[in-house]
């Protein structure tokens, strides 16, 4: 009977002591990981870490911005939550945007009765097409004389004064707006996204535009140069009734999934707010307006003297803005980062100088850009140039015949003369292309060049085509000679 007692004691006791050593063991488990052994704000401190300290939404986060602008057109419901939101336009169609006073009381005092001046843009969203975006705007105006890329429908709008428009600014449209009154403008954009994609077999995707608008205020001088506000967004243009076909597609493909996946998509709003961004860089393009630019008694084009180097000589597109120097301070470096189309990432480089975004590798830049805009990135803050795919030398005929009669005259035959060629960089390689840039380099417009040929065997003239110029040789060589057109007052081009 004792031995039947003591058999529960004993269990007991041991039960107890089981107890006892789990609970030792789990005893240091908070010692071994707390801060003074393994400290989260020391790793946090490493320098693969600093970029991310400008990813955290600042304390003021949630200010009130000045003014917003609203888009009326609905969003697509096919854009990821993190994502940007899209909006489809129909070409030509007026779309209201409503320019919105947002101020709180005192705000900006300066401007209480007074007008502001906001500038409409609308620019390329892929960053390849932007770095190019001269090329490509003159490109679209040789294959649409006379339109313009973006309008103001001026009989629609609201409390919009004085509206402008620049010839030769076919993307942007500016006026002036009291804040304190009801102001809506509406707009019309006549490019379509597919315009600017590459002519292959099938459908292609079109390019996303963004819609900008800068507001600026007046200075004591009575210009409007001092930035207030600027926000964007980002739209696609379609052929009329396009945009409402697109809407219904993403709108039937949601409706397919499953609803875990649409947990991972946007809602479609009825209007697109524009974010705020980082004010549009100016930049001064290359006059191309029509010149009195060909010589009638020698039929040929004017060039600039000196070292053989017109002042319009086209550079490579990929060419450099400018160099960033280490001695650059961050706001100076944030400016470099604006020109150099980089602002998505200013917010990221907020504190690092020219020497801290110089000393980044390339792994860097990647992993915080991705691929594509790290790569880029990378190649810019070295100088690095990719070279053009094709590179030709021309020369005009009269500075060739003349220098050469020059030789004959001076019984000067040791071939010290030598004859200045200008070099023309192509990408795209077509006809359209060779135009823009044998253009550009005599200051002349587009549109003076009727066609161009090629002096082919026996002196035939064969017209320049795209495949031509795909299969002519690099750093091939040619005199160029200007023939007046028998039906306009354009030229003809013959490359000899």
């Amino acid at each position: 009977m004792a031995w039947a007692l003591k058999l529960p004691l004993a269990d007991e006791v041991i039960e107890s002591g089981l107890v006892q050593d789990f609970d030792a063991s789990l005893s240091g488990i908070g010692q071994e990981l707390g801060a003074g052994a393994y400290s989260m704000s020391d790793v946090l401190a490493l320098p693969i870490f600093k970029q991310e300290e400008s990813n955290l939404p600042p304390d003021n986060e949630n200010k009130v911005l000045p003014f917003q602008y609203v888009l009326c057109a609905a969003t697509s419901p096919a854009v990821k939550l993190h994502d940007e939101t899209l909006t489809y336009l129909n070409q030509g169609q007026s779309y209201e945007i409503r320019m919105l006073d947002n101020r709180k009381m005192g705000e900006l005092p300066e401007i209480t009765g007074k007008m502001v001046k906001s500038i409409i843009r609308v620019v390329f969203h892929d960053r390849r097409l932007q770095y190019t975006e001269h090329q490509q705007l003159e490109g679209w105006r040789w294959n649409r004389p006379g339109d313009r890329i973006l309008d103001l429908d001026v009989p629609m709008s609201v409390g919009v004064i004085d509206p402008r428009t620049n010839p030769t600014q076919l993307n942007t449209v500016e006026f002036l707006w009291d804040p304190s009154k009801r102001t809506s403008v509406f707009i019309q954009v006549h490019c379509i996204s597919t315009e600017f994609t590459m002519r292959k077999h099938g459908g292609e995707k079109g390019v996303p535009f963004r819609i900008q608008i800068d507001t600026f205020k007046e200075n004591e001088g009575g210009e409007y140069t001092e930035h207030l506000h600027s926000a964007s967004c980002q739209v696609k243009v379609f052929k009329p009734k396009g945009a409402d076909r697109k809407q219904k597609t993403d709108r039937e493909k949601m409706e397919k999934r499953a609803p875990q996946e649409k947990e991972k998509y946007q809602p479609s709003y009825e209007t697109t707010i524009l974010t705020e961004c980082s004010p549009w860089p100016e930049i001064t393009y290359v006059n191309t307006s029509p010149t009195p630019a060909f010589n009638s008694s020698h039929n040929n084009f004017p060039v600039a003297e000196g070292n053989g180097s017109p002042s319009h000589q086209p550079e490579p597109k990929v060419q450099v803005a400018d160099n960033l120097l280490p001695i650059a301070t961050p706001q100076e470096a944030q400016q470099w980062l604006h020109r150099n189309r980089f602002s998505p990432y200013c917010r990221l480089f907020t504190n690092f100088s020219g020497a801290d975004l110089l000393k980044l590798s390339r792994e860097d830049v990647i992993q915080i850009c991705g691929p594509a805009d790290g790569i880029r990135l990378f190649n810019t803050l070295k100088c690095r140039v990719v070279r053009p795919r094709l590179t030709i030398y021309v020369c005009q005929d009269s500075q060739h015949s003349g220098e050469q009669q020059h030789k004959h005259e001076n019984g000067d035959a040791n071939g010290s003369t030598f004859y200045v060629y200008h070099a023309i960089y192509l990408e795209d390689l077509t006809a359209v292309e060779l135009t823009e840039k044998i253009a550009q380099l005599f200051s002349i417009s587009p549109r003076q060049i009727s066609q161009i040929y090629k002096q082919g065997p026996t002196g035939i003239h064969v017209l320049v085509s795209d495949e031509m110029i795909q299969n002519f040789p690099d750093d091939s060589c040619f005199v160029l000679v200007t023939m007046k057109a028998e039906n306009n007052d354009g030229y003809h081009i013959i490359l000899k």
